[in-house]
């Protein structure tokens, strides 16, 4: 898949049962196909945990407001540490102010598509917790 697609449960590419959005871009991500699903599902997880909001910027930045909690700040930091390894393409920024933590993310404009999955599945998680 160029960008993002959307899997069910048991498909050949081994994705999360959930049936959430897949966004990753298989022509730039170097973690094994193996490894995919569980990724998404740690995505899903924060997701479903800790967004609060979720704001497009811009087509290629994405803003996602995530519960104030330092357990949270570092499940964020170390998610995006590890997605950053693999997909080297994306920028994120993790913000905390008094009341606020802020994860944005950052994509070239030929990769805007991955942010429309990202996006789909956080406030998929978000909506439905």
């Amino acid at each position: 898949m160029t960008a993002f697609s959307t899997a069910a449960a048991g498909d050949a590419g081994g994705f999360p049962t959930r049936g959430v959005p897949t966004w990753i871009a298989d022509d730039a991500c170097l973690l094994p196909a193996a490894d995919r699903a569980a990724r998404l599902a740690a995505f899903d997880d924060l997701f479903a945990a800790a967004v609060r909001s979720v704001e497009r910027l811009e087509p290629t930045r994405l803003r996602l407001g995530l519960s104030p909690d330092p357990a949270v700040a570092a499940r964020a930091a170390d998610l995006s540490l590890r997605e950053a390894d693999c997909c080297g393409f994306f920028t994120f920024q993790l913000t905390a102010g008094t009341g606020r933590l802020e994860l944005d993310i950052a994509v070239p404009e030929h990769r805007a598509g991955v942010l429309d999955g990202i996006a789909a599945q956080a406030e998929a998680a978000r909506t439905s917790s």
